[in-house]
Order: structure tokens, then C-alpha cells, then sequence
């Protein structure tokens, strides 16, 4: 349905089926794979399902929500949401379910695999080491601070060419019927379906890894946090919801040092969901948010109007302060995550492991085996 701006409501039918078909298909074989084949266990689910529960209704929503784990196999997401009962996938819209981001270059290389993705609600971004494109401020990085807050928003400055803005068999990853330009683009060329520009989709759930890379490693440490996750908690209108997570044993399901047949998950393994207590926010980020949105104001001195929601100026992508504020609002998500790892009866880990250059001695080597002995996947 078209709003008097000129602005949509919510996706068209057809892409609210193919959607939950794909969603649904892919919860229902997770579970039945975890539960199954494989031995799991599940810590503070009811409290997080009553979270969920609590943000049906979108149109009364008032802040989105961010959930935040460790990364240690290629299949920890979907994976990790099998956890959630079918009923409560069945139940939820499309604007309820999470969105997360895939690799540009491996989720969304070809048309077909590029729909898949698009329906189960993957974002792709593009990642630094292999693209010019990468980097926290990038278009799908502001497609994700924009579903955080209250929408919807135009597809400017980041909307795909005229020419592929209506779906085609060429051009999968756009709303069949929309009515109005709904599709953003990471390099200028590719489109792909803006949900930021739908009215249900204000104060959506999103899903990050924020390490970037898989890491396993047996003395279950996590890398250092990259910044995106900061834009995802000091710029959307209101501070999202945050509840962190740790996750164990999937890197037995998908390990990185599998032989033949390498594509087959393992069975039989021990897997561990917990979710942590919804973070108080105000007391964690709300002084960072605070001089963020102070910076951002001197920033916008002598402008002729406000910077929207999501877009950059010089000053805050690559100023002194700016990158300062991320830098703690980063490391304070990665204590977050610790104390979860904590709840579940690990040792502290070095206070070096938070930090980048601590994980640049390992070389110049970006995948396979490093000199700790743990596996690294770039991902």
C-alpha cells in the first residue's frame, strides 16, 4: 500500500510469500537438524522469545533491536535461529525476522543465490580485503542504521539506476510490484531490495557478527570487533536494543579443518545457544550517543540542511573524535559478549585479544591455520 508521501507501506505480496517461504523452509530444517541429529542446549530463550514477542506489532514499535555474537563457523547463522520454536517463525512477518549481512562476493555471486539471500533477509557488504567497496561506510551499512530507526526513507543517495529498479529475470533481488523506486545499490551496478523504504520495516531486529571473520579457536577467545557495529548503535534516532549472545559447537558442525565431503554439516555434535539479559543501553551508550549526536551538530554548522539518517559527513566518517567514539562504543559491545562467554563458565580471556594490532601479528595471512593454532575464515 502507497502512503500519502508517496512512500510504501510494506512489500508486495509476492515478495512477503517468497520471503517467509524461504525463512520458514530454512528454521524448519535447522531445528530439525539441531534437535535431531545433534545434542542442544538453549539459555534464556523465554526471556528473548518475550522480546520478540513484544515488537509484533511494528507500527508501535519505538526502537529497533541488534543482536550480537561470537563467530565460529560458516553455518552459525542460519543456524543459530533453529533455536527459535517454529510456532514463533510461523507467527512472525517478514518485519518481525532479522536481517543480517553476507558477503557480497560469496552470498550474492550469482542471480539465483542472490534471490535466496534477498528473501531470508541478508543484506550483502562488501568486505574491505576484497573489495574498494568495504568498509563501514558503505550503502548497506546505511540500509542497516536506517532499518534501526524510524522509517521509511527514500533509497537516495545510494538508489540503484533507473533501469533496474522493476524486477526481471535478470534482476531478482527488487520487489515485483513495487509502486515507487525500493532498490539500493553497493557499487553503482548491482540493485537490491531497499527495506528501509517500507514503513513496517522502522525499528527492525538486525543480526551482526562483528569480529567479520569465522575464528575457532580452542580456547573459545572471539577477535577484535570491527566499527560497524558502533554506526549501528550511535546513529539510528533512538539507541536499538541490544542482546548479546554466545554460541558453541557449530564450529563442530561446519569445522574449517573438515575433509571430504567438505560441503556436509557434521551430526552428533554438542551446540549451545545462550542469550544474554537485554543490555540497559542508557547506562552503557547513552553518554557515546550523546557527544556523538553533539558532534554531529558541529559538524553540520554552515550546512543548508541536516545530514539524513545514515549519511557521513568528512568529519565523522575519519575525525579524531569520531573515530575515538567508535572505538569505545565497539569495545564496550565486545565486553557485552564477554560476559556472556563468562555466564557460561570460560576463564577471562587477554585483554589483547579486543585489540586489532594484537591480531595483526599474525601476519600477513588472512585464512587457514595462525601461529595460536586457531582456524580463520574470512567471511
Amino acid at each position: 500500500m502507497q502512503l500519502k508521501d508517496g512512500t510504501l507501506e510494506q512489500p508486495s505480496s509476492v515478495w512477503r510469500s517468497l520471503s517467509s517461504a524461504t525463512t520458514l523452509t530454512i528454521a524448519a530444517l535447522c531445528r530439525g537438524f539441531l534437535f535431531s541429529l545433534n545434542t542442544t542446549e538453549v539459555n534464556g530463550l523465554d526471556r528473548f522469545l518475550k522480546l520478540l514477542e513484544s515488537r509484533q506489532d511494528d507500527s508501535s514499535r519505538t526502537r529497533g533491536l541488534i543482536t550480537v555474537s561470537n563467530h565460529i563457523s560458516v553455518m552459525d547463522d542460519p543456524l543459530m535461529w533453529g533455536v527459535i520454536p517454529l510456532r514463533s517463525h510461523w507467527e512472525f512477518r517478514p518485519c518481525n525476522r532479522r536481517w543480517a549481512l553476507g558477503s557480497h562476493d560469496i552470498c550474492f555471486k550469482n542471480r539465483f543465490m542472490s534471490a535466496f539471500f534477498t528473501y531470508g533477509q541478508v543484506l550483502p557488504a562488501h568486505r574491505l580485503f576484497h573489495s574498494s567497496r568495504g568498509g563501514p561506510f558503505q550503502p548497506t551499512v546505511t540500509q542497516a542504521i536506517r532499518l534501526l530507526s524510524k522509517g521509511p526513507f527514500p533509497v537516495d543517495p545510494h538508489g540503484a539506476p533507473t533501469d533496474k529498479q522493476r524486477w526481471s529475470i535478470s534482476n531478482t533481488c527488487v520487489d515485483p510490484f513495487s509502486e515507487v523506486p525500493t532498490a539500493f545499490t553497493t557499487n553503482g551496478e548491482d540493485a537490491f531490495l531497499a527495506p528501509s523504504t517500507y514503513a513496517c520495516n522502522s525499528y527492525s531486529w538486525i543480526h551482526i557478527f562483528p569480529e567479520g571473520m569465522i575464528h575457532q579457536s580452542a580456547h573459545k577467545t572471539m577477535r577484535y570487533f570491527k566499527w560497524g557495529i558502533s554506526r549501528l548503535i550511535l546513529e539510528p534516532d533512538e539507541c536499538p536494543d541490544i542482546v548479546p549472545m554466545w554460541i558453541e559447537g557449530t564450529d563442530g558442525v561446519m569445522h574449517e579443518d573438515r575433509g571430504f565431503p567438505r560441503f556436509i554439516p557434521r551430526i552428533n555434535q554438542k551446540v549451545s545457544v545462550t542469550f544474554g539479559e537485554k543490555v540497559d543501553t542508557e547506562a552503557i551508550f547513552g553518554e557515546l550517543r550523546s557527544k556523538w549526536q553533539k558532534l554531529k551538530r558541529e559538524s553540520e554548522q554552515g550546512s543548508t540542511e541536516p545530514l539524513a539518517v545514515g549519511i557521513l559527513n568528512e568529519k565523522l566518517m575519519y575525525g579524531d573524535e569520531a573515530t575515538e567514539l567508535r572505538l569505545e562504543c565497539t569495545r564496550k559491545v565486545r565486553d557485552l559478549v564477554l560476559e556472556v562467554r563468562r555466564s557460561r563458565g570460560f576463564p577471562d580471556e587477554d585483554p589483547k585479544a579486543s585489540m586489532a594490532e594484537t591480531w595483526l601479528r599474525e601476519g600477513p595471512k588472512r585464512e587457514g591455520r595462525m601461529d595460536d593454532g586457531s582456524l580463520v575464515r574470512d567471511i
